[in-house]
């Protein structure tokens, strides 16, 4: 029989797939064929899966759904959002659930997502072993057996949780005859392999292991992205990605100055080298930089050496080190103020602070700066949530810009913001900047999530009815000028 390895390069080689090892940075996916912009690389169900939140039931085991839950009557921990759903699970809910409802209400409490995650991972494997249900080339615990645990270079203080974590699987799984080092060993493959299944809007719902996608490398110029439609995950093309070339997806938000990102890629032990992380670029300059103090101007400041000053790069206008310390000081203090009136629910009054800050961050930081960018994220959300759609507007025009600047032209979040821009304009009957606002979030979020979901199909809908409604306004103007001719 053919070994796990030589089944897997068989089954992608059917998908215009194959692994690779590339020096220096190990396995990779490359493309034995040219895959189109849209057009999906690879599919798959996670090996396991578990939703973020247990016990209080917001979305199905199996499908992620949110709607029509029922709890399982016997451990009292699981939820499906329908009896076909449940069959899909019950060979391997069968196991959990006798190991589940055997723990006291205390211990139930110990499930995170994390430990169920191994839970369902040790039982797939059993049942996989006892042939209870198929294996296959991409569906095997030989994948998850291969993914790099990094365990080497991970702390000691982090060992030690994980070795309590293995003995909490222990704990439940008390029948089973367990390697507690080799657990310990697969919660550090979960650090840097598992992914957060997140819904259309990219808000996250769960945590999955998907053995052949972690194989997919990251890059912050990525040609591909990962998308999920329930617990299903899509890598898509962004661009045209030739014959031998290395498919590539982002594993962090890339909407961050080159320092953020290589620090926020530390958990998966590596460097990258990618092009926008080797060129010290003008790029990064402008994302965390101050604006000239000449308002007519759109330069950007930089420290001069051995001075106490910035001095803007288009014309040579200076600004005062203590000048900008004292703005940024008093930024940070009404930032405290605003979150914390944000996390006791007063958002009303968060707003208002927000605004002032947005209005002292535009004369500090340059227009295209992540800081300015991210206040007036929140200003969106504020308005959003007070329901004051014409305020919400103007925030989420002011981010679009930026959006474009910071991310690749098929960027989810572009065309997130572009789908959120028109739905506001829709509310606020501005029809032709809604079709506009629309029509670019379709261009883009068809490319990356695809056209067959239902959150697509709501979206071609609402395009639709915005179609309708700029013709029938046009058509009604036409007839009410030639009335008049």
């Amino acid at each position: 029989m053919a070994s796990w390895a030589e089944q897997l390069q068989r089954e992608l080689a059917g998908r215009g797939l194959a692994v690779a090892s590339i020096p220096g940075k190990g396995r990779c996916l490359v493309a034995s064929r040219t895959f189109f912009p849209g057009e999906v690389i690879i599919s798959q169900e996670p090996y396991a899966s578990t939703p973020n939140k247990i016990l209080v039931g917001s979305s199905c085991d199996h499908c992620f759904a949110s709607s029509n839950l029922k709890k399982c009557s016997v451990c009292r921990v699981t939820w499906y959002c329908s009896s076909d759903c449940q069959k899909e699970e019950w060979k391997l809910h069968q196991l959990e659930c006798r190991a589940m409802a055997a723990l006291t209400e205390d211990r139930k409490k110990m499930l995170t997502p994390t430990i169920r995650l191994m839970v369902r991972l040790v039982l797939k494997r059993k049942l996989q072993i006892e042939k209870a249900i198929p294996s296959s080339g991409i569906d095997n615990y030989y994948l998850v057996d291969t993914l790099e645990s990094h365990i080497s270079e991970v702390d000691e203080n982090q060992l030690v949780l994980y070795a309590q974590m293995a003995n909490l699987v222990k704990l439940v799984l008390p029948s089973l005859e367990l390697d507690l080092k080799e657990i310990a060993h697969t919660f550090s493959k979960f650090a840097c392999n598992a992914h957060t299944i997140c819904d259309p809007e990219l808000r996250p719902l769960g945590t999955g292991l998907y053995p052949v996608i972690s194989i997919i490398n990251h890059s912050c110029v990525p040609n591909a992205v990962l998308i999920f439609d329930g617990r299903t995950a899509y890598v898509r093309a962004l661009q045209p990605i030739g014959k031998d070339e290395e498919v590539s997806i982002s594993y962090i938000e890339t909407a961050a100055v080159t320092k953020k990102r290589q620090n926020d890629l530390k958990q998966y032990f590596f460097s990258c080298t990618c092009p926008r992380c080797v060129k010290v670029s003008e790029e990064d300059a402008l994302l965390e930089s101050y604006r000239c103090k000449n308002q007519a101007c759109d330069g950007f400041l930089l420290p001069e050496p051995g001075e106490k000053a910035y001095t803007c790069q288009k014309c040579s206008i200076s600004r005062d080190e203590e000048e900008v310390k004292k703005m940024t000081r008093e930024i940070l203090l009404l930032s405290d103020k605003a979150s914390s009136f944000l996390s006791s629910g007063n958002t009303t009054e968060a707003g208002s602070i927000y605004k002032i800050i947005e209005q002292q961050e535009q004369n500090l930081y340059h227009a295209f700066s992540i800081t300015l960018l991210h206040t007036r994220e929140t200003l969106l959300k504020i308005y959003m949530e007070l329901q004051d759609w014409q305020t919400a507007v103007t925030y989420c025009r002011l981010t679009i810009p930026v959006y474009e600047r910071v991310y690749p032209p098929f960027h989810p979040m572009i065309g997130l913001q572009f789908y959120t821009c028109g739905k506001l304009e829709w509310l606020l009957e501005c029809t032709e900047d809604a079709l506009k606002s629309l029509t670019r979030a379709a261009d883009i979020l068809g490319i990356t999530h695809g056209t067959k979901s239902q959150f697509m199909k709501e979206l071609f809908g609402k395009l639709e009815e915005a179609r309708a409604e700029v013709s029938l306004k046009l058509s009604s103007s036409r007839g009410h000028d030639e009335q008049f001719s």
